[in-house]
């Protein structure tokens, strides 16, 4: 093996999906390739003599055309200059604009292994592209549904969307109900209240604790059902929707007679249906690197598992990963991070003079933590630390943007901080 001329063509990286996992994969890995330490590490990165600094060419391919802060949803559909700070064209992203980052506003239609090609279709124009890498990223995470997720793909669209939907909910005379007590529930029926204080939200759950399909502790589950009451919203448990139909009213308003399994009715203004299944994205992969939902099989380094053509040159992370834990942004922002390392001791693996033992970093299993904004307040739980809650809580895990501030500089999508790099 010889060392990499700086005539030699760039290393090639294709990451799938401009969110959490594929930004983070993209910036940490621009880093290494700079010769610095990547910006999530915490510590210097010992890099090779000769080869710190190396030639990559990054594309990212996504639907739509910006970076939009998923957990911010709740608040995004809610408050109309907040869902404004929500979504960001990747063109006015700073951290992106580098000669060496090429965005695609487009979606994966395939990818072929063995040949280390994937076609992308152009959102706008429809037209199919065919692009060569030699390392692929699928961060595409999962699809959720309206409207715990605006469907819109560009950012002129979606303002339009979450415009009318507030529209909607602020002026709803019979009050609104949302359907769901996990996460997504609870936080669309919080912020809902905080925002648009003089209107009824009521929160309906089919079982007897909130959060019910996550393994948490019940001293969790019952402060996020305090916490919710205490925001203002009432909450009814053991209630199952049966049915949902609009009628007609004298004034023209907008009603909807609701009924539940066990025989209670009421009205509402607005229905926000916060119950769905997502649906991964990566049916792009072949099969062989797919489990019977389609989430991609990993290995504890990201790799995908054996099986397929060029496995330990193709990756996954974040939601889209079959992995233990609670989906999470963090978690998504983590695995990015030790994608770009691992791709980077890959790329050392295979081209430095003499060999290059490769030192991955690898995942551990997740346990089931979680950090919930429940209106002014939040409430944390894990296995270590056990359940916390309050305004100190919000703020460390949130702030007061949902989240949005922490990410962003998390990532430096603002640009890159001066960091002294040592070994």
């Amino acid at each position: 093996m010889s060392s990499i001329p700086p005539s030699s063509a760039p290393v090639r990286v294709f990451i799938a999906g401009g969110s959490y996992a594929g930004l983070s994969t993209a910036l940490n890995l621009l880093d290494l390739a700079s010769g610095a330490s990547p910006r999530m590490a915490g510590q210097a990165y010992p890099h090779v003599t000769d080869f710190e600094k190396m030639a990559v060419e990054i594309t990212i391919a996504d639907e739509r055309d910006g970076f939009y802060h998923l957990i911010g949803s709740p608040l995004a559909l809610a408050d109309s200059d907040y869902s404004k700070k929500a979504w960001v064209k990747f063109q006015d992203i700073p951290g992106l604009q580098h000669p060496n980052i090429r965005v695609v506003i487009g979606s994966v239609t395939s990818v072929d292994c063995a040949s280390k090609t994937v076609t992308t279709l152009d959102a706008v124009t429809k037209v199919a592209t065919e692009h060569t890498y030699d390392f692929f990223v699928a961060a595409s995470g999962l699809r959720r549904v309206w409207p715990v997720v605006p469907q819109s793909l560009s950012r002129k669209q979606y303002l339009v969307e979450a415009a009318e939907h507030i529209h909607a909910v602020s002026n709803a005379q019979h009050g609104v109900v949302v359907v769901g007590g996990g996460a997504v529930g609870i936080e669309m029926a919080a912020e809902l209240k905080v925002v648009h204080p003089r209107i009824d939200v009521t929160l309906v759950h089919s079982r007897d604790k909130l959060l019910s399909s996550e393994a948490l502790s019940d001293e969790c589950k019952d402060i996020a059902l305090a916490l919710l009451r205490e925001s203002g919203v009432n909450v009814l448990m053991n209630h199952r929707l049966s049915k949902s139909a609009r009628v007609d009213t004298m004034d023209g308003s907008t009603k909807y007679e609701i009924e539940f399994v066990n025989g209670h009715k009421m009205a509402a203004s607005e229905v926000i249906m916060a119950v769905s299944q997502p649906a991964s994205t990566t049916t792009y992969m072949p099969s062989t690197a797919l489990d019977e939902n389609n989430l991609v099989k990993i290995n504890p380094n990201l790799t995908i598992v054996e099986g397929t053509p060029n496995a330990d040159y193709h990756f996954c992370a974040g939601d889209a990963a079959r992995w233990s834990g609670i989906k999470r942004c963090g978690g998504a922002m983590h695995g990015g991070h030790f994608v770009a390392h691992n791709i980077h001791q890959t790329i050392l693996r295979d081209r430095v003079t003499g060999g290059h033992e490769a030192k991955y970093s690898e995942l551990t299993q997740f346990p089931a933590v979680i950090g919930l904004a429940v209106g002014k307040k939040a409430v944390a739980s894990s296995p270590d630390s056990g359940t916390v809650s309050g305004e100190d809580v919000m703020h460390a895990y949130f702030r007061d943007d949902l989240g949005f501030d922490i990410c962003w500089e998390y990532m430096q999508l603002g640009g890159k901080k001066e960091t002294v790099v040592g070994v």
